[in-house]
Order: structure tokens, then C-alpha cells, then sequence
């Protein structure tokens, strides 16, 4: 009985209809309480209304979290809070409610007066106005009489490297000369050019003569004897005479402005494969070993004999302030010697490095005591030796016969003449030996490289028959030109 009374009762509670006893109080009951009290404390006397009041009363000011005082409703039941607004918030909102009414032109014109006004103000300028970077446009100059506080800590200024230009060389020739019956012999010395813009070419028996200027080619010689040839030409200093190499060991001094034969001085047993000046000084070296000393101002001509090879001289080359004679030979040596003024016959270095025929040698321009060889195919190799030292700077396999060296003072570097297997050109940066370019064109083997008197044209000469022209080291136009050093010549009576 009990369990159904139970349900019975949770049934009731569910019922809606039915009163709520529990429930708090509702509003309009509170009120009409509220009213009927009040209506009963004006009847009753001052006493008892005073205690009334007193009992409904409540306080006017609550403590609230950070321990200040907040405002409530001064009559008991409020629901609502109005907080008290004093005259600066009715100041902004009126403002803000007129600015939201303005027109936006208006709007952002004020906004930017004001932002400068405010500027002015705090750091004595427009900031708009005194900007570190500027976009575009031409650069804004401060209003006078301002003082910027703003100084310059560094500045970078554009180094030379960066203003370099990367330099453009021509892998096409400009301009290629016939060479027919040009001699196959990686030995011999066949082409070289002149202080006078002349380039000298011997082709079998003859020697011709081109002049770069006019391009007009003029015969100078022909071999009388039945099957000679030229073996080495080679230009004085001035560029005024012409020395020829034959291979019945003669060495011809020929004068060029009047096409004349002025000499032939004889004196070795076999042919004479290379020539180099010395001002008067003529040094031939030939088959046999062995290098003459000419001086061709007088009728004996003969100065000494240097010995110091064992096999055919193929390179001589003079340094450029005369101290030194560079030699190289088949027997793969390079012999250093000393002037003829110290008298001196004996090599003061003696190089035995390279594996192959020395056949390239070639001074450096800017560095008197620096030469650069080049070995035949057994070698490859390209060396830098200091001649004050005596030692080896530097050494760089080119991976093909060498056959001639230039320096080209234009840009500092070394160019270099290949046969066997590459048939090409390289320019190399000094000192380091990177290498600039490849020339390619010629479809034999490199006999001969000569450079230009301006040193802005390489010409290059090869078993093909024929005679390359390229600019490959033109001047920077930027750069001023130097003037030209006067050379000494030779003296004008030759016996």
C-alpha cells in the first residue's frame, strides 16, 4: 500500500494545474504587500512608522570587489541600474555621433590634420614628411630651418667588383687569313707581330708581311735554295727590322720600310728555330743546343755561345727590363740566363719539371720576374716560376699539348695555344689560373700565338692553313688609357 501511495504522489507533483507551495513569492504579490504595508504604516503612529521604515530600508551602497562602494537602487524591489554619466562621456558621444554623420572626404581630411597636428606636436615634425624610405618619387626636402635627429649610422657605396661588367669575348673570329704551305713543325717559329702594326708570317719559302692597318700584304723574302725554308721570324723592339731564321742556319736582318736584306750573319751548324731581341742584341737559338749572342751594330756580330741544352732549342724570350733570357728546349729544360752585360755563361736556373718539349714561354708584363712555360704532349702542364726565388708558384695540367704562351696585360691573363688533343685557345685569369674562355674554330693544331701592339687582338696561327684574328681582349672603354712608354731601338749603322 505504501508503493502505491508513493506513485500517487509523484503523479500530483507533476500535475501543472496544481498550486506550487514551496515557490517563491510572485511579483505582483510583492507589490501588493509592498502596498498594503505601506497604506497601514500612515495609520498607525509616528513610532511604529519609524520602525517600519526602518526595517524596509537597505543600504545604499554595497561593497564591491576591489573594496569600493557601487551604487543600488534606492527603492526596494528595483530592477533597474542606471549609472550616473557625467559631462565628458555626453561630450564624446556627441562627438562621435556627429563624426559618424560627416561625409568620408571630410572625415579622412580632418583625421589627417589632426594625425599631423598630433606629430608636430610630439616629435617636432610631420613623420609623414621626414620618412626614411621613400618609394617613389623625387626625395622629399625637409621644410627650413628643421634639424633631423635621425643621423646616419653607415653608409654602403657600390664596390668595383660590383660595378664590373662581365666582360663579353666573341667565340667567332673577326677576320681569318689564308696561310697555304704553312709548315707542320711544332718546333719552329713561324708568325709574330710588330711594334708598326705589322704581322710577319713565313709559309715554307716565303715571308710575308701583312699589315693590320691597311690589309695590304707585301713578299719580303724568298729562300734561294733549293728546298730551305723559314724556320723563325721575329720583330725588333721598334718594329723598324725583321730577323729571319732559315734552315740552312742562317739568320737574316731584314729592313722592312725599304724592303732590303741588310745582313746575314752566320754561325750555327744546324737550323735556327727561334729568334728574340734584347735592344741591339740578337739571341738565336738553333737544332744543335746551342744559342748565339748577335750584336748586329757591329761587323763581328758574335758576342758568346750559351750551352746549356742538349736537344733543339724550340723558345727564347727576353724579360722586359733585359736581365734575364728564358730558353726551352726538346730535352724538356728551362734555362735561365743572365744579360750579356755581366758576361755571365752559365744557366742561374736550370728548370727540369716538365715531362715534355718547353715550347711556350712568355713573360709577364707587370711582373718582370714572373715567366709561364708550357710542356709538349708528354707534359701538358702550364708552370709559373718566380725567377728571384727560383721556385715554382704555380702549376695547372691543361689536359693538351702546349704550343705557345701570351700575356695579355688588358685584363691580367695568360693565353694559351693547344695541339694535340684539344686544338684550341684558352684564356686563363692570372694568378689563379681560372680559366675566362675557349676560342675554338681552327681544325688542326696551334703552331704560333702573337698579340697585337694595342694587346686588344690575338692572332693565332695553325696547321689548318689558316691565320685567326680575335678580340678577345679589347680595352674597357671606362678605364684611361696609358700613355706609351718609349723603347729604345736599334742604332742606325748595321754592318
Amino acid at each position: 500500500m505504501a508503493h502505491f501511495g508513493f506513485e500517487n504522489d509523484i503523479q500530483n507533483v507533476l500535475k501543472l494545474d496544481m498550486p506550487i507551495t514551496n515557490a517563491p513569492m510572485a511579483r505582483w504579490q510583492r507589490k501588493a504587500s509592498t502596498s498594503t504595508s505601506a497604506n497601514t504604516s500612515a495609520l498607525s503612529p509616528s513610532k511604529s512608522t519609524n520602525r517600519s521604515l526602518s526595517m524596509s530600508k537597505t543600504p545604499s551602497r554595497t561593497p564591491g570587489k576591489n573594496g569600493k562602494n557601487q551604487s543600488t537602487p534606492s527603492k526596494a524591489g528595483g530592477d533597474r541600474f542606471i549609472p550616473v554619466r557625467n559631462a565628458k562621456q555626453l561630450d564624446v558621444a556627441s562627438f562621435l555621433l556627429s563624426k559618424e554623420n560627416e561625409p568620408a572626404e571630410e572625415a579622412a581630411a580632418s583625421a589627417q590634420t589632426n594625425q599631423k597636428a598630433w606629430s608636430v606636436t610630439l616629435n617636432g615634425c610631420d613623420i609623414e614628411e621626414a620618412k626614411i624610405l621613400h618609394l617613389g618619387g623625387k626625395p622629399l626636402n625637409a621644410p627650413e630651418g628643421y634639424q633631423n635627429n635621425l643621423k646616419v649610422l653607415y653608409s654602403q657605396v657600390p664596390t668595383p667588383a660590383s660595378l664590373k661588367k662581365t666582360r663579353y669575348i666573341s667565340s667567332v673570329p673577326e677576320r681569318i687569313l689564308d696561310a697555304p704551305d704553312i709548315r707542320n713543325d711544332f718546333y719552329l717559329n713561324l708568325m709574330d707581330w710588330g711594334r708598326l702594326n705589322i704581322l710577319a708570317v713565313a709559309l715554307s719559302e716565303y715571308v710575308y708581311l701583312w699589315d693590320a692597318a691597311t690589309g695590304t700584304i707585301v713578299l719580303l723574302k724568298k729562300m734561294e735554295e733549293e728546298n730551305g725554308y723559314v724556320t723563325s721570324v721575329s720583330w725588333s723592339k721598334d718594329g723598324n727590322f725583321l730577323a729571319i731564321g732559315t734552315s740552312d742556319c742562317k739568320v737574316e736582318l731584314w729592313d722592312v720600310q725599304y724592303q732590303k736584306r741588310l745582313r746575314s750573319m752566320d754561325g750555327h751548324r744546324a737550323r735556327v728555330s727561334c729568334l728574340n731581341w734584347n735592344d741591339h742584341v740578337l739571341s738565336s737559338g738553333s737544332r744543335s743546343g746551342l744559342i748565339h749572342q748577335h750584336d748586329v751594330r757591329v761587323a763581328n756580330h758574335h758576342l758568346f755561345t750559351l750551352r746549356g741544352h742538349t736537344q733543339e732549342v724550340c723558345s727564347l724570350a727576353w724579360s722586359p727590363d733585359g736581365r734575364h733570357l728564358a730558353s726551352g728546349g726538346n730535352d724538356n729544360l728551362v734555362n735561365i740566363w743572365l744579360s750579356t752585360q755581366s758576361g755571365s755563361q752559365v744557366a742561374a736556373h736550370s728548370f727540369s719539371e716538365h715531362q715534355g718539349a718547353v715550347k711556350g714561354l712568355a713573360w709577364c708584363p707587370w711582373q718582370s720576374s714572373i715567366l709561364a712555360t708550357g710542356g709538349g704532349t708528354n707534359d701538358r702542364h702550364i708552370r709559373i716560376w718566380n725567377i728571384n726565388s727560383g721556385s715554382c708558384v704555380a702549376s695547372w695540367d691543361t689536359q693538351s699539348q702546349v704550343s705557345s704562351l701570351v700575356f695579355a696585360p688588358n685584363y691580367k691573363e695568360l693565353i694559351s695555344g693547344h695541339g694535340f688533343s684539344q686544338d684550341k685557345i684558352f684564356i686563363w685569369k692570372y694568378p689563379s689560373l681560372t680559366k675566362v674562355a675557349e676560342l675554338e674554330g681552327h681544325d688542326g693544331r696551334i703552331l704560333n700565338l702573337a698579340l697585337s701592339p694595342d694587346s686588344t687582338t690575338l692572332a693565332s696561327i695553325s696547321s689548318d692553313e689558316t691565320i685567326r684574328l680575335w678580340k678577345c681582349c679589347e680595352k674597357d672603354p671606362t678605364k684611361k688609357a696609358k700613355p706609351a712608354s718609349s723603347s729604345s731601338i736599334i742604332q742606325q749603322h748595321i754592318r
